[in-house]
């Protein structure tokens, strides 16, 4: 640790330049990986609040929301601990200038997915909605109308809840009577037992369906089988992996291209008898150093860059998962310097001082 410390005050520009790679390429995976976990919520925050186990949806709707449709009748079919159902139509909401795509969901509001209201007050009547408060970074607030592209109807926003975005859109939460009326105008009484799905809190016991139409799905199966849901992750990590070999190979060549540099000086050290393991550690702690302060600034801008960024930008940093990738990213960077540990060792003296 001496050997090593003492190096990088004597040469700082040198080992500023390594730290300040290293600086943005952790940046960089932090910023990441909360990107990752902020399109992750944006798809599951609502389903999250219900903390549900499983999800009742048909057969032949490919585990899809959207394309499940059932009776409500069909709760008898159900034997579960708790069970709510579940109506779903995605629209384009107008208010005034204010435009938003939204999920509808219609419920029952003495279920347990009805959320808790942070603004206003719960829905009474037809036509009235709780918005997400997503909504209100569009501009809409409590007693806005509310035109549906999908129908002639207008809904009024009488109060507001926080966690409340399905596949990215905000979430407006009305009865079922407002979900018939949104998803099908006129022909709402035609269709009054519509709903697309029963959501489960099962506390542990099982679920069964009397009902070969029906599909029970755990509520993670679900959720990693909305559009996107899955490949966006995917992506993302993939990123992420990938910016850990490319620390890795970096922090390779750097410290590669300051032993062959003092590798003089290196056979000098040997010839006076310092050992090879001696010398191995000090790369080794070398590296360390580096990749902690590195990694560390990285992180601090990483944080920094979420407290100033816009609400429209969906950044969620996960500390936990930030901390696992900060000790991954000095494991790589440690590992990068096998290289130069082993030019080290092959190090002979005698041709090192030109003997």
């Amino acid at each position: 640790m001496f050997l090593a410390l003492n190096e990088i005050k004597k040469n700082k520009l040198r080992f500023a330049l390594v730290i300040g790679v290293l600086m943005l390429v952790s940046y960089l995976v932090f910023f990441l990986s909360g990107l990752a976990t902020g399109l992750q919520d944006m798809n599951r925050e609502s389903i999250d609040k219900w903390d549900s186990t499983h999800m009742v949806l048909t057969e032949e709707s490919d585990k899809s929301l959207f394309e499940s449709s059932m009776s409500i009748d069909d709760k008898e079919d159900v034997d579960a601990a708790d069970v709510a159902i579940l109506g779903q139509v995605n629209a384009i909401a107008r208010s005034d200038d204010q435009k938003a795509n939204v999920s509808i969901f219609g419920i029952d509001e003495n279920e347990f997915i009805m959320p808790n209201v942070t603004e206003g007050e719960a829905f009474s009547a037809d036509n009235e909605v709780i918005a997400g408060d997503g909504l209100k970074d569009d501009g809409f607030v409590l007693g806005d109308e509310i035109q549906l592209s999908s129908s002639e109807e207008v809904l009024t926003i009488v109060g507001f809840t926080d966690h409340a975005r399905f596949s990215a859109a905000p979430v407006l939460y009305g009865d079922v009577d407002t979900f018939h009326r949104a998803k099908f105008g006129e022909a709402a009484d035609q269709n009054e037992d519509h709903i697309n799905a029963f959501v489960i809190r099962s506390n542990g016991e099982s679920v069964n369906v009397e009902n070969d139409s029906l599909e029970v799905i755990e509520t993670e199966t679900f959720i990693k089988n909305l559009p996107g849901y899955t490949e966006q992750n995917l992506t993302l990590t993939f990123m992420i992996y990938f910016l850990f070999v490319v620390s890795a190979v970096i922090v390779a060549i750097f410290l590669y291209v300051l032993t062959v540099q003092k590798i003089s000086m290196f056979g000098v050290m040997k010839a006076q008898g310092i050992s090879n393991g001696y010398l191995s550690r000090s790369v080794v702690a070398q590296t360390f150093i580096l990749a902690s302060v590195g990694v560390m600034i990285g992180f601090i801008l990483a944080f920094i860059t979420g407290v100033f960024l816009p609400s429209a930008v969906p950044v969620s940093f996960d500390y936990i998962t930030m901390l696992f990738y900060g000790i991954v990213l000095i494991v790589v960077a440690i590992l990068g310097a096998v290289f130069s540990v082993l030019t080290i060792i092959r190090i002979d003296p005698l041709e090192a001082i030109g003997g």
